[in-house]
């Protein structure tokens, strides 16, 4: 294999995880996120959010089973404050949400030859796009824009680690979360909770949201802004070419709303051809326009790029 056919690995301990065991798992999960819990097979992974009453984003996150236990993988500084929140509500339920964080470690394979690499350590890779294999304390998931993932039982993880070292590049984190903006998946942090309801950071797009099922937190105003077309901003994938790191929260103006700010910065990471690539949540009508600027109308310019999946303003 050639230096440009490798493909690339890193560890993603930026991420977390949360167990949800018990007989009621299912039920419970579906009755407070914003993706279809009933639906998920063991051979399936979801993109979700856990919302507030108000539909205000507390979390994003990725789904998937084990068995009859669920996995909720989102970022580590989320992970207590999630999970306690979740807790408050199990009440008589017969569930239990534990951090399963130092059971597993989490890996990222990506490039051409990432589906080659992960048939090589589990034999078996998903072929479809959010599909899930289990085999040896290790599941593999397969994520938009030729990435898996995998998930290694701790006691397993530095034999497979040095297994890919000798068959993948190994990578900076920084290429991840790269990979992630340019497959339009956002990852809400501290810095952004509660700044965006579901399709305003294209949860609908990416199968995040169930239109379908019952009640969760922020049902009513989710659902309200889906059927009434009432929604005014959208994220976007954008380039800035100049300036220092764009940071999550950091906000964005525009001529037309003057001091008042257009849209904020969602997730950034540093380009390989120089600059930085954003996911940015903006007003549509500033963002069809085009003049849209990083911190202050006289900060840099974002310059809009077509994500891998068609926006609507729905």
């Amino acid at each position: 294999m050639t230096t440009a056919e490798k493909a690339e690995v890193c560890g993603l301990s930026s991420l977390a995880l949360i167990r949800f065991t018990g007989a009621d798992a299912r039920a419970f999960l579906h009755s407070q996120l914003t993706c279809d819990v009933e639906a998920l097979t063991p051979e399936m992974s979801t993109y979700g959010s856990y919302c507030t009453p108000k539909g205000r984003i507390l979390a994003t996150f990725l789904l998937w089973r084990s068995g009859d236990d669920y996995f909720m993988q989102l970022p580590a500084a989320l992970r207590e404050p999630v999970q306690k929140r979740l807790s408050m509500f199990i009440l008589r339920s017969k569930v239990k949400a534990v951090d399963a964080s130092g059971d597993w470690a989490l890996l990222g394979i990506s490039g051409r030859s990432a589906a080659t690499v992960a048939r090589i350590i589990s034999r078996e890779a998903p072929a479809a796009v959010h599909g899930v294999t289990h085999a040896n304390d290790l599941t593999v998931i397969r994520l938009p824009g030729e990435r898996f993932e995998l998930v290694v039982a701790a006691a397993k993880a530095q034999s497979v680690k040095e297994l890919l070292a000798h068959q993948a590049e190994v990578t900076e984190p920084q290429h991840w979360d790269w990979l992630d903006i340019h497959a339009g998946v956002p990852s809400v942090t501290p810095a952004t909770q509660e700044e965006f309801v579901p399709q305003m950071a294209n949860l609908d797009l990416i199968g995040g949201v169930s239109f379908t099922k019952g009640c969760y937190p922020g049902q009513e105003i989710v659902a309200r802004m889906h059927y009434r077309g009432t929604l005014k901003q959208r994220m976007y994938l954008a380039t800035i070419a100049e300036g220092e790191g764009p940071q999550p929260g950091d906000k964005l103006y525009a001529p037309e709303t003057g001091n008042q700010s257009c849209g904020m910065i969602v997730n950034a990471a540093p380009a390989p051809q120089g600059g930085f690539d954003a996911l940015a949540v903006i007003q549509i009508a500033a963002a069809e326009r085009g003049d849209v600027h990083l911190k202050s109308l006289d900060g840099p310019a974002l310059e809009l790029q077509p994500l891998p999946y068609k926006l609507t303003t729905d």
